[in-house]
């Protein structure tokens, strides 16, 4: 290395610190002048193209798309194909939709809606040696998994942040009560609460379960807020999303309960603020992103998302934009080595990223380190809206 470039090598160091010394690498590796070619590079989607996830999926594709529109559809210098595939309802779908596009060969796969469907995908990804970067989050069991990284968070870390909150923030005599569904999710999402708030504490009631459903009716809760009605909690921890989530403030507000509700971000994403209305008012949420962070990187995504869509960008959206840019950075610093393989490896040397959300990058276990929001729905003008209220830490 010549003196010149051991003193840019030096310099890169100490702006990033010991983490950043992969993204260092990866710079010295970059041509200084972005490279171009003719060769295109196909990318895999997967997303659902109908059933209750789908407006979970057309957000995924949505964000991905963004990125290459502002982009000229370029990723790494190299024109891109993207292939869509339907990933259906469950994971046995999902791994038809993997196996049909490592067939067509694509060079990377990312989305994903299901969360559950992840592990049943796992063994056809690593057989197929094809990197897939989830974008609507990923199960603990998943991660440090060769061929699999992730760009929006671990499934357990939305009760982490928000059980820490609480844990400061609620007073010896209130009681925190967690509503969840009877599946791994639900308890996995009572346990990661639990253990962070502390099992031992008197504050934390024992948990109201209800029956897993891809969709809710309308009498779906009735036995279960009749639970925490009994119980008669100050704060109510609520693990749904979708319509799901729809269905649970709409009964949890005729029912005339009055403690208050903190959820996951995914609980109030997506067309959930619209279906419930005023009566979603006031509820808190613990998401890595929201739409009025204040940054150049957020102000250019969520200004062309609702030009666009005519719609608040949500987290899964974010992540899959962020999905884009991670691959534009592993495709560049590949260079006419342009193998699944290659691209895998290089993910691990992409460094930090100028995320809407805020600056974040893999940690060694293939997904975010990254800041935790607590948001609240209120009144944004004249909709309603996940409003900042303040950071609630770093995790990953």
């Amino acid at each position: 290395m010549s003196q010149i470039d051991r003193r840019q090598a030096l310099k890169l160091l100490a702006a990033v610190g010991a983490a950043g010394l992969a993204a260092a690498c990866a710079t010295e590796e970059t041509p200084d002048e972005p490279q171009t070619s003719d060769e295109p590079v196909k990318i895999g989607l997967i997303a659902p193209q109908t059933g209750s996830l789908k407006a979970i999926g057309d957000e995924i594709t949505n964000g991905f798309q963004l990125y290459l529109e502002l982009n000229q559809n370029l990723l790494g210098g190299h024109p891109v194909e993207l292939v869509i595939a339907d990933e259906g309802a469950d994971a046995k779908s999902a791994k038809a939709a993997v196996e049909s596009l490592a067939k067509q060969g694509t060079l990377a796969l990312t989305g994903v809606a299901n969360v559950g469907a992840l592990a049943g995908i796992r063994d056809t990804v690593e057989s197929a040696k094809i990197p897939l970067i989830a974008t609507n989050g990923i199960p603990r069991s998943l991660q440090s998994v060769l061929y699999i990284w992730c760009t929006s968070y671990v499934t357990n870390e939305p009760s982490d942040a928000l059980a820490a909150y609480l844990k400061r923030e609620t007073v010896a005599s209130e009681r925190v009560t967690v509503v969840a569904p009877d599946d791994d999710s639900g308890q996995d999402a009572f346990d990661a609460f639990r253990q962070e708030f502390g099992s031992g504490d008197a504050r934390l009631t024992s948990a109201v379960l209800t029956d897993p459903a891809a969709s809710a009716s309308r009498s779906f809760f009735d036995t279960a807020l009749n639970q925490v009605r009994g119980i008669n909690p100050d704060v109510v921890y609520a693990f749904y999303s979708g319509q799901a989530a729809t269905e649970f403030v709409k009964q949890y507000r005729a029912k005339g309960i009055q403690a208050r509700i903190y959820a996951p971000g995914f609980f109030t994403d997506g067309t959930m603020l619209a279906d419930t209305g005023d009566e979603a008012r006031g509820i808190f949420t613990a998401m890595n992103y929201s739409a009025d962070i204040n940054n150049a990187a957020n102000r250019l995504f969520a200004t062309s998302y609702r030009r666009a869509h005519d719609a608040t960008p949500s987290s899964a959206a974010m992540a899959s934009y962020d999905a884009a840019q991670v691959l534009d950075k592993a495709i560049r610093l590949s260079r006419d080595r342009l193998t699944p393989p290659q691209v895998n490896l290089m993910l691990g040397r992409v460094g930090q990223i100028d995320s809407p959300r805020g600056g974040w990058q893999f940690n060694q276990p293939r997904t975010p380190q990254q800041k935790w929001y607590l948001r609240e729905v209120r009144r944004d003008g004249q909709v309603l809206s996940n409003v900042l209220i303040n950071e609630l830490g770093t995790l990953g």
